[in-house]
This record gives C-alpha cells, sequence and structure tokens, in this order.
C-alpha cells in the first residue's frame, strides 16, 4: 500500500511540474505577444491564474504526503511525551476538518459553476477549473485520514518519513 501511495504522490508531483512549465511556457508568450509584438493575448493571463491555482493545490497535496507543510514542530517536540501525541492527533483532526470542507464545498461550487465558461477561453468549463478542490480535497482527504489512523494507533511514522540514524526525519530536519 506504502508503494501505491508513493507512485501516486509521484505522478501528482510530476504533473505539478508540468502545471509549472506549462504556466512559464504561458506567461512568456503572453509577455512576449506584448512587448515584442505589441498585440497582447486576451486570455493568457486568466489561463496562467488557473494553472497556478492548479499548481497550488496539487502542490498541497504532496507536501501533505510528504510532510512538508508548514507546521509547529519545535514547540510540539518541546512537549511532554504524554502530550505530544493528544496534540499531534488533535492537529491532524483540524486538518482532516478542513479537507472535508475543501473537498465538500469545492463540489458543490463545481456543481454550481457547471457550464459557465472562462471570461477570455470560451471553451473551458469553470467546471474544469474548479475540479482542482475537490479531487485535491478527496486527496488529501486521503492523506491525513491515513495520518490519523497511524497516529491514533501510536505510530509516528510520517507517510514518507525516512529513517536516519534509527530516527525519523520529520519535515526536512535531519536528527544525524
Amino acid at each position: 500500500m506504502k508503494k501505491l501511495a508513493e507512485a501516486c504522490a509521484d505522478a501528482i508531483e510530476r504533473w505539478t511540474a508540468f502545471l509549472l512549465a506549462a504556466m512559464v511556457l504561458v506567461v512568456a508568450v503572453g509577455v512576449f505577444f506584448r512587448y515584442a509584438l505589441g498585440a497582447a493575448l486576451v486570455w493568457y493571463d486568466e489561463f496562467a491564474s488557473y494553472l497556478l491555482v492548479w499548481l497550488t493545490f496539487y502542490g498541497a497535496v504532496v507536501a501533505l504526503y510528504r510532510r512538508r507543510h508548514i507546521g509547529l514542530e519545535v514547540l510540539v517536540e518541546r512537549l511532554p511525551p504524554g502530550l505530544k501525541r493528544p496534540v499531534e492527533l488533535a492537529a491532524e483532526a483540524c486538518i482532516f476538518g478542513f479537507q472535508v470542507v475543501l473537498g465538500y464545498f469545492g463540489w458543490v461550487l463545481t456543481q454550481k459553476i457547471g457550464d459557465e465558461t472562462a471570461v477570455s477561453l470560451a471553451w473551458v468549463k469553470m467546471r474544469w477549473v474548479y475540479s482542482v478542490l475537490p479531487i485535491s480535497g478527496g486527496l488529501m482527504l486521503l492523506v491525513s485520514g491515513g495520518e490519523l489512523v497511524r497516529l491514533a494507533r501510536g505510530k509516528r511514522e510520517p507517510l514518507s518519513g525516512t529513517a536516519k540514524g534509527g530516527q525519523l526525519a520529520w519535515s526536512g530536519s535531519s536528527s544525524e
């Protein structure tokens, strides 16, 4: 199961790299047309904005899986041993709750926007654009759900933790 999760995270990471490259290309083309040719494209700014939103949300999935999101590790590590686990569980439960809201209301928004189209790209349905909300929310729910189960069982190893010197490296910090 861990290999499947890692493969999915790698695929999403490659997808975010593609989105970043596409955004850079779209902006470069827009800048070229505006300043070199003196003819501004009406669609590039809106399209680049959509790519940035997708990049952000799919990147958040990878960051959550790899335990690279913003956290207060220094504070948690200084807590007495009896408080660490309840605080980690409470924090993960809050994250899970946010993802439920993101996934649910992302789905509602996607359904309500439905057949509306982008302002400058009439062939782009807003349903496609907003689909990132329920999809990334659902993916993050899976990640956080697994982490909640792990924490509830008393296991501290994060999904993509790497053992170094008999200890786990948490969120990029070295335990050497």
